[in-house]
């Protein structure tokens, strides 16, 4: 899980880096903008994973825990 969460936050961070360098160039703008709503999305997802709820566990937290014992 952690590996996954890790590649969710470079591809938020490539996407955002990647629609500021389209923006630049001109005519791609919509492309831009739609990088922009996918890292926004990506972004919720990470937060929905990672933020605790009111007994202080998240999503990720529990997946850990019924993951087999190696």
């Amino acid at each position: 899980m952690d590996i996954a969460l890790s590649l969710l936050v470079l591809t938020v961070i490539a996407l955002i880096l990647g629609a500021i360098v389209l923006y630049r160039r001109g005519g791609y703008r919509k492309q831009a903008g739609l990088m922009l709503v996918l890292a926004g999305v990506m972004i919720v997802n990470i937060v929905i994973w990672t933020l605790p709820n009111r007994e202080g566990k998240s999503l990720s937290s529990e997946a850990k825990k019924e993951q087999a014992p190696e």
